[in-house]
């Protein structure tokens, strides 16, 4: 696997943006409704959204092979001493050739280099695939979190974490 992890730049960010509509409409329509799915895209993944996540500290960093972008993560830094992993997506077409968990590493050493002992991150309660890769690597249920986000959805959600070795 020749895979490279970089760092995004604003320059990047409609690329990210544009990526994980591809993946959110290919991977959630048997865990979300399209309206669902489009409002949190909207919400989520607006370039001017993004823009306002990296302003306020959210490092975000394209996984590619060659020129191709493969996938993307967004995590930060919490007051609370945790590295919060916002966002990991992978292309649907990608699955099964370990990205996921070579990304998780990566944010793992990230943590670890910040003097951070834990990684936590939010996954849909019935995205059984995201929660068995999660587990594989390490990660367990800390609580179930159901959010409202506006326009009529809710966001039913497990807290994860992962308690690293410093």
């Amino acid at each position: 696997m020749s895979l490279q992890i970089r760092r995004a730049t604003l320059e990047d960010l409609p690329a990210i943006s544009e990526l994980a509509g591809r993946i959110w409409r290919a991977h959630y329509p048997r865990i979300l409704t399209g309206a669902q799915i489009e409002y949190m895209l909207h919400r989520m993944y607006d370039v001017d959204q993004l823009r306002r996540d990296l302003a306020a500290g959210v490092v975000y960093e394209l996984v590619g092979e060659g020129e191709r972008a493969l996938g993307f993560c967004g995590y930060e830094q919490l007051s609370s001493g945790e590295l919060k992993l916002h966002k990991l997506y992978v292309e649907v077409s990608e699955h099964g050739r370990g990205i996921g968990s070579m990304v998780l590493r990566h944010v793992e050493e990230e943590a670890r280099r910040r003097g951070l002992s834990r990684v936590v991150l939010g996954v849909n309660r019935f995205n059984e695939k995201a929660i068995r890769a999660y587990r594989r690597n390490g990660f367990a249920i800390r609580e179930e979190l159901k959010t409202d986000i506006g326009g009529g959805f809710v966001m039913d959600d497990f807290i994860m974490e992962k308690r690293l070795e410093l």
